[in-house]
């Protein structure tokens, strides 16, 4: 049962982007996995939720799912990541009273703590950890699963005594004071009008430089944020038994071909197909 969840559940790759400010578009990730980002080398802003953080090689973030994120360059130099995802039923396989390897997760508000405060030693531990995981997923042999799963939970307790301690300071990030409150409020009003006449007249502030503030913070629009929020709630609603057109209503979309399409882009599903899969 356990090797079949694995095998099912658990993918890590490594990657390089060599000029990506020339070659690639990021676009905002949404997935219902957990994540385990590690950043090798490039010039990234990381933008999670409303907190962008600036990047240095060693750098490991934490995404669960819902959480919005995104990569913006600051330079063409080569980016390189390990990207690591589970799923949540798979971190339950290894839970036990008072030590739930999901603590460094569920333990946090939604978008916040995301980095994770980790020493320079640290870093190359779990670094080197994550490499080996990598190249025995890259290349199978007899027992190789075996061996990740072991590498792996040992990876994931040092990251959760890690977060747990207490006596570290709290990582620094970027805010833009102007723009939190806007997007706490689109946060709490998905289901309203978001649109720029809307948030103008809200926060007093046009939306030229609304735009351009948000451009400047994630490298993308303020509109492609709003739909991923949007479906982000959509996915909650439908996985607690709103039918899909009233999820699309409670989302703030007007038109339900247009929630179908913005739907199918962001997660590769209809609506119908999306709770499908996932309560398979």
């Amino acid at each position: 049962m356990l090797l079949e969840i694995w095998r099912k559940d658990f993918t890590i790759y490594r990657n390089a982007t060599v000029r990506p400010m020339d070659s690639v578009k990021m676009d905002f990730h949404l997935h219902d996995e957990y994540e385990i980002f590690i950043f090798l080398s490039g010039g990234v802003r990381y933008f999670i939720e409303k907190n962008s953080y600036d990047l240095v090689p060693g750098d490991i973030l934490l995404m669960r799912p819902g959480e919005i994120h995104k990569a913006t360059f600051t330079s063409n130099e080569t980016y390189e990541r390990i990207v690591c995802n589970f799923s949540v039923d798979l971190l339950e396989q290894f839970a036990d009273i008072g030590s739930s390897l999901a603590h460094c997760y569920q333990n946090r508000p939604h978008g916040e703590k995301n980095r994770l405060n980790s020493t320079e030693d640290e870093k190359s531990e779990l670094i080197a950890s994550f490499e080996k995981m990598v190249i025995l997923n890259t290349y199978p042999q007899p027992w190789n699963v075996q061996l990740m799963i072991a590498m792996f939970l040992e990876a994931m307790v040092k990251i959760n005594r890690i977060f747990a301690d207490e006596t570290r300071h709290s990582v620094n990030h970027l805010q833009h004071r102007k723009l939190k409150p806007i997007l706490e409020y689109i946060d709490a009003n998905l289901d309203g009008n978001l649109s720029l006449d809307a948030l103008e007249k809200k926060f007093y502030i046009t939306g030229s430089y609304l735009c351009q503030i948000f451009k400047q913070t994630t490298g993308s629009t303020l509109h492609e944020y709003i739909i991923y929020k949007r479906i982000s709630r959509a996915k909650q609603l439908l996985l607690k038994g709103d039918s899909a057109a009233n999820a699309s209503f409670k989302c703030g979309f007007s038109d339900y071909s247009n929630f179908v399409r913005a739907f199918r882009k962001v997660t590769g599903y209809s609506p119908r197909e999306y709770v499908k899969q996932a309560l398979a």
